[in-house]
């Protein structure tokens, strides 16, 4: 990867960037986790989540994860946080947790840059 191209990370269960962007994507939590650890001691520019990952799977998982190294003192190194969630409730109590963390947080529940490539399912 050349130092231009960026690291970013989605976690959704079946959304994608609408433009394509170069992205690797998780589809469920233990995904997400295995996918986060990958990039344990590498810098990501963007780190995207969205709560609700389809049956009873939610984003929780992952955000232990990145709450479980900032206690340890080795906080994933993450440009920014992009809570992209469609349940307000979640992306709230995710915002809260992961702030209080010292992550750079975003809520985007309208963003354009993520949807459904066919149609919802």
């Amino acid at each position: 990867m050349s130092t231009s191209e960026a690291r970013v990370l989605l976690v959704d269960d079946l959304r994608s960037f609408v433009d394509g962007r170069d992205a690797e994507v998780a589809r469920t939590s233990a995904a997400g986790v295995r996918l986060l650890e990958h990039y344990r001691d590498r810098s990501l520019d963007e780190l995207w989540l969205d709560h609700d990952l389809g049956e009873e799977d939610t984003i929780w998982p992952v955000v232990e994860v990145l709450e479980r190294a900032a206690f340890a003192g080795r906080p994933f190194d993450v440009g920014l946080i992009n809570i992209h969630s469609a349940n307000p409730a979640g992306a709230a109590r995710m915002a809260r947790a992961l702030r209080r963390w010292g992550y750079r947080v975003a809520i985007a529940a309208e963003s354009a840059e993520v949807g459904y490539l066919d149609g919802p399912t």
